[in-house]
């Protein structure tokens, strides 16, 4: 068979395609403190509607985002759940919620703002114990997902806060689940007031992005 040129270049494109996809990985054991891992949504008509009305010109789908942190040789995360408020949990009941399996992508804060990580692990551990804020309006009192970890970075000012929005993009009305969701706490959806979330949240200049969390080899 003759090795054209354009085979070539060709079969370079997917060789680098591949180098490129390896890279785009992190293994759990080269995990630090203060990394954040966003996870894609599992089944549940909220975890949708989150990722449905918060996207980003990059595209990401997020709809849940916890904090990792080395504790005794292992990691654990940080996060705000909707069973479990904040809480910290071992690295794999975060990535098995409720039985399922979620894909994590893990961003982890630009060398100039690593020294807000310390403060806010303390802080975020001193958030503990609260209720998931199920509102979505900012509480001090309850939290949900992002919330807990704009909180915790909060002194330092690594994220900001935008009008929330929960009307889907295609079509400008109020997304179904939101209606329903908020007709259950019988109080009106918060369009436009302050809020964060995960999508958001990763899109910050502040963050890079290491790649798709893979287990750590044995």
């Amino acid at each position: 068979m003759k090795f054209t040129r354009k085979k070539y270049r060709l079969l370079m494109a997917f060789f680098m395609l591949g180098l490129s996809l390896n890279a785009q990985q992190i293994d759990a054991g080269k995990l630090q403190n203060g990394d954040l891992l966003f996870s894609e949504p599992v089944s549940g008509r909220l975890s949708e509607a989150i990722d449905q009305v918060t996207q980003t010109h990059k595209q990401t789908h997020f709809s849940h985002v916890g904090m990792a942190i080395l504790e005794n040789d292992a990691v654990y995360v940080l996060h705000a759940s909707a069973e479990g408020g904040t809480c910290q949990v071992t690295l794999d009941q975060f990535l098995h919620p409720n039985g399922d399996s979620t894909q994590v992508t893990v961003y982890r804060l630009k060398p100039a703002f690593q020294k807000a990580i310390t403060p806010a692990i303390a802080k975020a551990k001193n958030l503990l114990g609260k209720p998931y804020n199920f509102s979505y309006v900012l509480s001090d009192t309850s939290h949900y997902c992002s919330e807990f970890i704009y909180r915790a970075f909060e002194e330092d000012s690594i994220f900001v806060l935008n009008p929330m929005t929960f009307k889907n993009p295609a079509t400008g009305t109020f997304s179904p689940a939101w209606v329903a969701h908020y007709e259950k706490l019988s109080m009106d959806i918060p369009e436009g007031l302050p809020g964060c979330n995960p999508n958001g949240m990763a899109a910050s200049e502040k963050l890079e992005r290491l790649g798709l969390l893979i287990r750590p080899t044995l």
